[in-house]
């Protein structure tokens, strides 16, 4: 199989083929025998059924207001579902985390979620913070995939785009090795991993690639967010932040800036993709979020005015990305969310 990711100047994208993964066994422990959590791709020759989501609908169809999540922490042990890791790609970070529980007999297929991880772009990986997550979701009749990206600084953008589009594709591709309908697959990140999020929510036709979108403080102005940080009040991780566009873009925006820096800012920013047909997003912060939630309210009025259905929810207290998990109210609002729009009953 070619991995279809982006060429870089400054570091070659390959299009080797790839190995397509094989449906691993299962173990008395729940996970694949012979597949630990550094495990190698598999191999195998599942087809590839065609993906043409029809998600759309207008603006409000939701039925979903903005506001805020409130509730209380409630731990819940999970089973342990089966798990892999699987190369989408040649380079070292373009890896795969597979989290699902095996079918029965006559299952039907089930919907997929492509999580990514956040970090600046500069840094994290597809474990950190999301794998108690995976296992409340594969309990609820979804497959969960966790994908690595190419990095910041070394990986110019879009290289970290081309790499979560990637994995998407790769997902799709290979549906039948996890059971996964092809045609109800969304993608939810966190951080800079929201970003990418809601760039595949738009890039193109956004419903071409994914059913939804779930975003936890997404930064999905870098342009805003390298502002904030020089702002005189600005703390230590917006000023973390204001450095990592720069080190994204390899440039520094201003007067002087080259023409192609602007170029790469606009194309770093959501709200230049967004046009009718996007996926609908679930857009959440905190509200002591160093992203702050007018990252999402303009990205949300945008998509509304495109007839894009997109809530924006806020949670009290200083959480950022995934730290919001933690909070209990969160996930059950994101469950109910990813079940209307993917519905696992099915």
């Amino acid at each position: 199989m070619t991995v279809p990711v982006g060429a870089h100047a400054n570091e070659p994208a390959p299009t080797p083929s790839v190995s397509v993964p094989s449906v691993p066994t299962e173990s008395p422990a729940g996970t694949p025998s012979g597949a630990p959590e550094t495990g190698a791709p598999g191999t195998g020759s599942p087809s590839a059924p065609s993906a043409t989501p029809t998600e759309g609908g207008p603006a409000g169809a939701d039925g979903e207001p903005d506001g805020t999540v409130t509730a209380q922490a409630v731990m819940v042990t999970p089973q342990l579902p089966l798990f892999r890791t699987y190369a989408y790609g040649k380079l070292p970070a373009q890896k795969i985390d597979a989290y699902w529980r095996k079918p029965g007999p006559r299952a039907t297929p089930r919907p997929a979620v492509l999580l990514l991880h956040g970090g600046y772009w500069l840094e994290g990986d597809k474990g950190g913070g999301w794998k108690y997550f995976a296992r409340r979701l594969t309990e609820q009749g979804f497959v969960v995939l966790s994908a690595n990206y190419r990095l910041a600084p070394k990986a110019q953008w879009p290289a970290q785009r081309d790499d979560a589009m990637a994995a998407l594709d790769f997902i799709k591709k290979h549906a039948q090795v996890w059971n996964v309908d092809p045609n109800r697959v969304a993608v939810m990140g966190s951080s800079a991993g929201g970003h990418l999020a809601t760039q595949l929510g738009t890039f193109g036709t956004g419903t071409s690639q994914v059913r939804g979108v779930v975003a936890l403080s997404p930064p999905n102005n870098p342009f805003l967010a390298f502002q904030d940080g020089a702002k005189p009040d600005a703390t230590f991780t917006k000023r973390k932040l204001r450095r990592a566009v720069v080190e994204l873009v390899r440039c520094e925006p201003g007067a002087a800036a080259a023409p192609d820096c602007w170029t790469k800012l606009d194309d770093a920013s959501t709200v230049t993709h967004v046009s009718a047909g996007d996926a609908p997003m679930l857009l959440m912060h905190a509200t002591g979020d160093f992203v702050p939630v007018t990252q999402s309210t303009g990205l949300a009025s945008a998509l509304r005015a495109a007839g894009v259905p997109a809530t924006v929810k806020t949670i009290e207290g200083d959480m950022h990305a995934s730290d919001m998990l933690g909070d209990e109210g969160v996930y059950p609002t994101i469950l109910a969310w990813l079940k209307k729009r993917l519905n696992p009953g099915e």
